[in-house]
């Protein structure tokens, strides 16, 4: 903090329910004059979250939330670190953090007016360039770690399409071996995920998006898989832009195709061969394709080199038809006596089995179905708990853990969606 005054400090604070007020407005603008005249972003900037504004509004709050702890950053470490993790798959460079920077306090002067005083101008400026460091400076260490990992260049890589499996009636696995045939891949923590980046012809450039790897790390490194759910396409803005990645991966790209990825980062993972792990209860709670990091992890906690821990995996799905990898967790749960599992479907068929399908039909999740202890471990204050699904889910499973008694810290959640979860 040695770049700000008190004074600076004060005024950052002061801020704050003026960009409580006026953040969406102010972060529109921002983006919409960045892109404007700097085109080429659109290749790192998701004109999903674009479209459909909830690129703008994460970024209001994370600003706000900025003004908010400015003097108490490491409340805000989480939130770093996980914003870091997504800014290395898109290879941001220091450079750019420039550009930003100018946008946005451009940005705060457009919309504020008169109100920008020049002190508030030069507050910001300097509260940007310390947020700016602390992000070049941790990507720069990550980018670091990734060459001594074997990534050797700060670019995207050429992957080839090898094989491609249904695994529901929306998900698809994509198995994925590097063009230029350089192997093993680097390794990576299950839970993790890749930037997969594409050209877009509706929109006419590139765009990225980040899949979970869905299988435990191959012990060659021959390939990496990633378990894509065909999303429904919306209009938003007058393009089809929500789900129009995974519609193009479905419908467009095949056995031979290439794709572009980027090295595994993510800070949701779970390290199998940690020892002091050993006999500690791994809940794996997941909601529809939120399954694809879990299985990775499932995978690999059942691996012969693995801590052996005791292993439960919660699954909910709107129907079987649209469930994945029922068949590889019924195969897991039969050859590994620490591993259970429990399905949740709200919609059961008439070919739907109890037993065989699922355990718990036409409801959603709901944990006092399971045994609090056989199944959720609340009788361990050392169990651990691994959520991926859509956002409210997280947020209410977490909650009803919380609830029974669960410490925050030992309960881990994945968020691609722009922004972060709620109450974090």
């Amino acid at each position: 903090m040695a770049a700000l005054t008190e004074q600076q400090i004060a005024i950052v604070k002061a801020t704050a329910p003026v960009l409580k007020e006026h953040g969406v407005t102010i972060t529109t603008v921002f983006y919409e004059n960045m892109l404007r005249d700097n085109p080429s972003l659109k290749n790192i900037f998701s004109m999903t979250s674009q479209a459909n504004g909830r690129q703008p509004r994460a970024l209001a709050g994370a600003v706000l939330a900025y003004a908010t702890y400015i003097d108490d950053l490491p409340k805000l470490a989480h939130a770093v670190e996980r914003i870091a993790h997504k800014h290395a798959s898109l290879f941001v460079t220091a450079d750019q953090y420039d550009i930003v920077g100018k946008y946005l306090i451009q940005a705060i002067g457009q919309v504020l007016g008169d109100a920008a005083t020049p002190e508030i101008v030069d507050a910001w400026i300097a509260a940007y360039g310390v947020l700016a460091k602390v992000f070049i400076q941790r990507e720069g260490d990550l980018y670091k770690a990734n060459a001594a990992n074997g990534w050797t260049t700060q670019s995207w890589r050429k992957f080839r399409i090898v094989k491609k499996v249904p695994e529901s009636s929306v998900i698809t696995s994509f198995y994925l071996a590097p063009v230029d045939g350089v192997v093993p891949l680097p390794r990576y923590l299950p839970g993790q995920y890749v930037s997969l980046q594409i050209h877009v012809p509706q929109l006419g450039h590139l765009q990225s998006r980040q899949y979970s790897l869905s299988a435990a790390p191959q012990p060659n490194g021959e390939y990496y898989r990633i378990s894509v759910k065909r999303e429904d396409a919306d209009t938003a803005a007058g393009v089809a832009v929500p789900g129009l990645i995974s519609n193009l991966l479905h419908s467009k790209y095949n056995v031979g195709d290439e794709v572009e990825l980027s090295h595994p980062q993510g800070e949701f993972f779970i390290d199998p061969s940690d020892s002091s792990k050993a006999g500690v209860p791994a809940v794996l709670i997941s909601g529809g394709v939120g399954a694809t990091p879990l299985m990775a992890m499932l995978e690999s906690l059942t691996s012969d080199s693995a801590a052996k821990r005791p292993v439960s995996w919660v699954h909910a799905s709107r129907s079987r038809a649209v469930q994945p990898f029922a068949e590889q967790v019924k195969q897991i749960c039969r050859d590994n006596q620490n591993v259970t599992a429990n399905v949740f479907l709200r919609n059961a068929g008439p070919d739907d089995r109890q037993g065989e399908h699922y355990n718990f039909a036409d409801t959603r999740l709901d944990l006092d179905k399971l045994d609090q202890d056989k199944n959720l471990f609340l009788n361990d204050a050392r169990a651990e708990y691994f959520i991926c699904g859509p956002e409210q889910f997280m947020v209410d499973v977490r909650a009803a853990l919380v609830a029974r008694g669960v410490d925050k810290s030992r309960v881990f959640l994945e968020l691609f969606a722009t922004g972060d979860v709620a109450d974090e």
